[in-house]
């Protein structure tokens, strides 16, 4: 059918007077659309145009091509051109248009594009008001008028060709983009039309029919087209629209598009091949997608970058069956092409992926070249995450090949001593690689086993440490997680080791050794062991996440055996000296405990979870549940005490009651060789002042280890064995002295202890049948602590009862309150305050016959001297003389 043409002669320039008009308009073009069209022929000179151009000034006026698609789904297409004018205006702007109906397609099946360098486009109205000849209709057949000379523009424009065609491809959304239209800043408007047909080319048919545009205007801002071209005077002002604007007639752009499609189809342009667009549409995917492109164009020779190889190897693997055997062939040569020295980790990640899809579908010659490729990454590029091939990859000259080069290499790190500073991921790749090719690792794996077990444990703590601690886990010593796991994740301090004080600097200020005794510390003086352990990290509910690790750790197991005998048989071995970490591990890496192996730590380590869950608080049934996952008696096997104490309790330690049941569980040997009795010492020493336990768990631990207790925690469990004998038999002689002996050698002493041991002291020297000699000597050391001390017991409800009730006991505290006036300030400040605040109440409240024996006891004990002076004592209201005469001896010294 025969398009409707219309003609349309502008305003003259600088006559704003005046007005456009149609001067010829074909049949079926309304006048509502001659509205709508009108906008789009307007057409301002650029800035310094002469007012009278010559010809040739006339002629390197820009022209505007448009097209466009109208209010009623019609579309347009047109050139308007400058003309020459009459003498009043030099200058006109004829405009030759073609209306194309709805659904009726452009001549030839043309894209609007195709049309701007036909000769048929007119630059004056013809006579009679009709057309000639058709522009659309008189084009030439084949793809010539648009692609001529355009591998030569993409080579020209090459910086920018990536970019543009990205813009280009969002800009032909069946959804127009918001923000306006893609801005093309070229000096020369036929340049704009040879980025349209760039985009033609390598766009699909309907995307580039949706991509309306011009090639010419003065406000891009106002424009309702998607891609519009501005000479570089008009550039700022685009800008400050906030259009996206590329200036192509300016320095290169610094950054690259991030759009992978762009930069394959940019490659494609500037080797000069646009046939591969049309060839990479016969290829399943999304038209956008990098893959299909990037896989013809490697196909073709053409070199492309990491990520575009990638897109290549990624798609190829998701659909091994869309190529031929020759085409794989290439593709597979194009990516392990020797002169690529750019291989990035996700490239070699996706040719992993392509080996796994076309080992056993293509012959082995073909896929040799991506295994040795991927094996040869695996140990030089140290990436950790490849996919590597199955072990008959290599069987042959090939594997031999590889084998021969790759070797040596991998059995010096695997032998290197930095193993145990080495990546889990990187030690299980080598293990990995060196079974891929063949090789006997068997002399190395107790060493490598014994650098990756610690390894393990590291790298799982770092991944789940926060700033206030390990997540994840409950964590040993955390029963009660279970009831917290619902409140969601909280965290907490984790220190790994036996016991509380186990990492403690010993008495030398050299780091302890598993197993010896240490400075209890704050943690004990606090009587964190006489309770429950507070609460502990428990994470979040639910299983934690795996390490990055854990997948390829997994299948080194599954894949050798000896391998996995040793592993864990190298983490059994470290399980008792932390194992929270192990528990934690084993809770993130699910390990095949299947095989003859015993492993009752790992044993031990991989039940606590789910103990701690079941049993909650009760850390006496967790204690059993947990020894008895080890499989092994305590007598066969002491260690399994170290790891099971340390799972339930970690870095605390245990309560009294706890302590009696670890140290009933075993013999002493077995206690001696898992190193747990200084959790029992820590018990003691850190039980509550009011924990008679104590003192009976401290005397049964001295007879029990009397060579592994020493120093200042074996002087504090002697003060506490002294405090049993002081309130349950008769100590040796010579007590009240080693109490301050025992008390100095402690320091620095848990509080509760020391409270404990001068309590007893106190309460035994205020006993009717003390003996005298230790009241004597407790006296004369005028220590202030064990002074007040006994003054604290002294004011007691008993003491004061006892007083009260018992003359006789009131006169012997009355002798002995007045006793030894001059020993010291402590002693006779306090000791007159008793007389004041304690004795006198106590006197006054008796009857006369009660003070009558009073008196006269102090008599019969004393002399004839002391009963007067009771006497004087016992009337005076005040202080009285001999309280005055002792106060005054005070001052005066």
């Amino acid at each position: 059918m025969s398009l409707a043409q219309v003609h349309h002669i502008s305003a003259a320039a600088g006559d704003e007077s005046a007005e456009g008009r149609f001067t010829a308009v074909g049949r079926g073009v309304t006048a509502a659309l001659l509205a709508e069209l009108e906008p789009l022929f307007a057409y301002v000179l650029p800035d310094g145009a002469p007012h009278r151009p010559t010809d040739a000034e006339l002629r390197s006026l820009p022209q505007a091509f448009t097209y466009a698609v109208l209010s009623d789904g019609s579309r347009a297409v047109g050139r308007t051109a400058p003309a020459r004018g009459e003498s009043s205006a030099p200058v006109r702007f004829h405009t030759h248009a073609v209306h194309i109906p709805v659904g009726v397609p452009l001549p030839g099946d043309r894209l609007p594009v195709e049309a701007w360098r036909s000769p048929h486009w007119a630059t004056v109205t013809p006579a009679g008001g009709a057309s000639l000849s058709d522009p659309l209709g008189a084009l030439p057949p084949g793809p010539a008028p648009v692609r001529e000379g355009l591998d030569d523009f993409a080579v020209s424009r090459g910086p920018w060709l990536a970019a543009v065609l990205s813009d280009l491809r969002r800009a032909s959304e069946e959804a127009a983009p918001a923000g306006g239209p893609v801005v093309l800043v070229e000096r020369r408007s036929a340049d704009v039309a040879r980025w349209l047909g760039l985009a033609a080319v390598a766009l699909p048919r309907e995307s580039a029919e949706r991509l309306t545009f011009t090639t010419y205007t003065r406000r891009p801002g106002s424009s309702a087209l998607r891609v519009v071209g501005v000479a570089p005077e008009d550039a700022a002002a685009a800008r400050e629209a906030g259009l996206r604007v590329h200036v192509c007639a300016d320095r290169p752009p610094v950054e690259a598009t991030g759009d992978v499609w762009a930069r394959t189809a940019a490659r494609v342009w500037r080797s000069r091949a646009p046939e591969l667009f049309q060839e990479a549409r016969g290829l399943p995917g999304d038209p956008f997608a990098a893959g299909p492109l990037a896989v013809v164009a490697l196909c073709a020779g053409v070199g492309l970058g990491s990520e575009e190889r990638a897109a290549a190897a990624a798609w190829a693997a998701e659909r091994p069956y869309a190529l031929d055997a020759k085409r794989t062939g290439q593709l597979v040569e194009a990516l392990t092409s020797p002169g690529i020295d750019d291989r990035t980790g996700s490239e070699f990640d996706a040719v992993g992926r392509l080996f796994g899809a076309l080992d056993g579908r293509c012959p082995a010659p073909v896929t040799a070249p991506l295994a040795a490729m991927l094996v040869t990454e695996a140990v030089r590029g140290g990436n950790g995450s490849l996919e590597l091939p199955r072990r008959d990859a290599f069987v042959g000259p090939e594997g031999e090949a590889i084998a021969g080069v790759l070797g040596p290499e991998i059995l010096t790190e695997l032998e290197s001593g930095a193993g145990g500073s080495r990546p889990v991921a990187r030690t299980v790749q080598l293990l990995r690689v060196a079974r891929l090719l063949g090789m006997n690792t068997r002399d190395l794996l107790p060493d490598v086993a014994t650098r990756l077990a610690p390894a393990l444990l590291r790298e799982t703590e770092a991944e789940t440490e926060g700033p206030e601690g390990p997540e994840g886990y409950a964590g040993p010593g955390r029963p009660e997680a279970a009831a917290e796991a619902a409140a969601g994740p909280l965290r907490g301090a984790r220190t790994p080791g036996l016991t509380g004080s186990r990492g403690a600097p010993g008495p030398s200020g050299t780091p302890r050794t598993p197993g010896t005794p240490g400075p209890s510390g704050a943690a004990r003086a606090s009587g964190s062991a006489g309770t429950p352990a507070a609460p502990r990290p428990s994470g979040t509910a639910g299983s934690p996440a795996a390490p990055a690790f854990a997948p390829a750790l997994l299948e080194l197991l599954d894949e050798q055996f000896d391998v996995r005998t040793a592993l864990l048989g190298a983490l059994d071995r470290i399980a008792p000296e932390d194992p929270g970490a192990v528990a934690r591990f084993l809770e993130r890496v699910a390990l095949p405990f299947t095989g003859t192996q015993a492993l009752p730590h790992l044993r031990m380590c991989a039940e606590a979870p789910g103990a701690m869950t079941t049993l909650g608080r009760d850390r006496t049934a967790l204690w059993h549940r947990i020894l008895r996952a080890a499989g092994l008696s305590p007598f066969a096997e002491p260690l399994v005490l170290r790891t099971a104490a340390g799972l339930v309790w970690e870095d605390r330690a245990p309560t009294v009651e706890e302590a009696r049941l670890l140290l009933e569980a075993a013999t002493s040997d077995a206690h001696r060789a898992a190193g747990t009795w200084s959790r029992l010492a820590d018990a003691a020493l850190g039980a509550p002042a009011d924990a008679e336990e104590a003192e009976a768990l401290a005397h049964d631990l001295l007879r029990a280890f009397p060579q592994e207790i020493q120093g200042r925690e074996r002087a504090a469990l002697q003060l506490l064995a002294l405090c049993r004998d002081l309130r349950t038999g008769a100590p040796e002689p010579g007590w009240a002295d080693r109490v301050r002996t025992l008390r100095d050698r402690a320091a620095p002493l848990e509080p509760q202890v020391q409270e404990r041991a001068f309590t007893a002291l106190a309460e035994r020297l205020l006993a009717p049948d003390r003996p005298g000699a230790e009241l004597y000597a407790f006296v004369r050391s005028d220590d202030t602590d064990l002074i007040t001390a006994y003054d604290r017991a002294a004011r007691t409800e008993p003491t004061r009862t006892r007083l009260r009730t018992q003359p006789a006991y009131a006169a012997d505290c009355f002798t002995v309150w007045t006793a030894h006036p001059h020993v010291g300030p402590a002693w006779t400040t306090t000791a007159a305050a008793l007389l004041e605040e304690v004795l006198r109440p106590a006197v006054r409240s008796m009857s006369a016959d009660l003070v009558a024996e009073v008196e006269e006891t102090v008599g019969r004990t004393g002399s004839s001297g002391r009963a007067n002076a009771f006497r004087d004592w016992n009337r005076s209201r005040t202080l009285g003389r001999l309280g005055r005469r002792i106060v005054g001896r005070v001052r005066r010294g």
